[in-house]
């Protein structure tokens, strides 16, 4: 297999000619024939004849971009360059004009692709002349098909049938569920984290559903919570926090889990404690009329209300006071 030089390679390189050893033992030490080894040695050595690694990979980079340049077409097509100008500025498109050129000639000395990476590389005050350039200003390229693109957002997301399966036995402190639970205006809602082994709960209001606005209020709710008590957290398939978990996996200290599309069941904590929000907030209720004063009186009657499957214990008493079976125990 066909192995060059690297940095690395040119620094070891560098280090054993320094202490002596011949190009031939250059050479079997680095894995190299003999004579790519003296080639590269006369190619990059320094004008008083001593062979520096950082500055042999700098001059062969130099080397590799001077080449580049001369093989450019429109660089070194004066007629071509002036004519791809000309027709930017009448507003025909890189396509348009390699489109036109095959059209005529019957032959494509460009493409678009060159055209394109020409105005971005050597002649950016064209760009204004590109009817789409996109949103960071730069042209925008195929990206496949729409399958395709579901494919690639989805491996992005991890999955709820990925979690450890410590999260589906309930037995920790520390594996939570979210969702929103939608008013009267849809733009308002409550945001609620549930606690799975516990039933403990947090509410909170929103008056404008964002993906920033949510971030936020998550981060500040969770950085109260105690790293023992944050394993991992499970979210609907909503894009109300964004389609990207990784800044939000950070910012509360838990790995991100997905249901899927249209399974609200799997998140059963959950879906259970919002059925109980809903007993203070029925369907059609406008939370805009609604304090955050309501709201906290809600989430603290919900966390000391007895649960059969806690053994009458609350949601307090375990969460908080680390009590199990109506028998205290040490915190979690």
């Amino acid at each position: 297999m066909y192995k060059h030089f690297s940095k690395e390679i040119r620094i070891e390189l560098a280090v054993l000619l320094r202490t002596k050893h011949s190009p031939k033992e250059c050479a079997k030490e680095l894995g190299f024939d003999k004579s790519a080894v003296t080639r590269e040695i006369r190619k990059n050595i320094d004008s008083n004849n001593i062979y520096r690694g950082a500055s042999a990979h700098k001059k062969y980079l130099e080397r590799r971009k001077s080449a580049k340049r001369k093989s450019r077409k429109i660089e070194n097509n004066p007629d071509l360059c002036r004519y791809i100008k000309k027709k930017l500025k009448s507003k025909n498109s890189p396509e348009q004009i390699v489109g036109r050129g095959i059209l005529l000639k019957g032959d494509q000395s460009v493409s678009k692709e060159t055209i394109y990476r020409w105005i971005f590389e050597s002649e950016p005050q064209l760009k204004k002349h590109l009817r789409r350039i996109g949103k960071k200003g730069r042209y925008r390229r195929k990206k496949g098909t729409i399958a395709r693109e579901k494919t690639r957002e989805e491996s992005k997301i991890r999955r709820i049938d990925t979690r450890p399966k410590v999260v589906e036995e309930r037995k920790r402190i520390g594996d939570w569920e979210g969702d929103t639970i939608i008013g009267k205006d849809r733009t308002k809602r409550l945001l609620t984290n549930v606690d799975r082994l516990s039933g403990y709960g947090m509410i909170d209001k929103l008056d404008l559903v964002r993906g920033g606005i949510l971030q936020d209020k998550l981060t500040k709710r969770f950085k109260k919570v105690p790293k023992t008590k944050k394993h991992t957290y499970t979210y609907d398939n909503g894009t109300e926090i964004g389609k990207e978990d990784s800044d939000l996996e950070k910012n509360i200290e838990m790995k991100i889990y997905r249901a899927n599309p249209y399974h609200s069941w799997e998140r059963g904590s959950n879906e259970n404690f919002n059925g109980l929000v809903r007993e203070f907030f029925p369907r059609g209720t406008d939370f805009a009329n609604i304090s955050d004063r309501d709201v906290k009186r809600a989430e603290h009657n919900l966390n000391h209300r007895p649960r059969k499957r806690l053994g009458y214990l609350t949601p307090y008493e375990v969460y908080v006071l680390g009590m199990t079976t109506g028998a205290p125990q040490a915190r979690m």
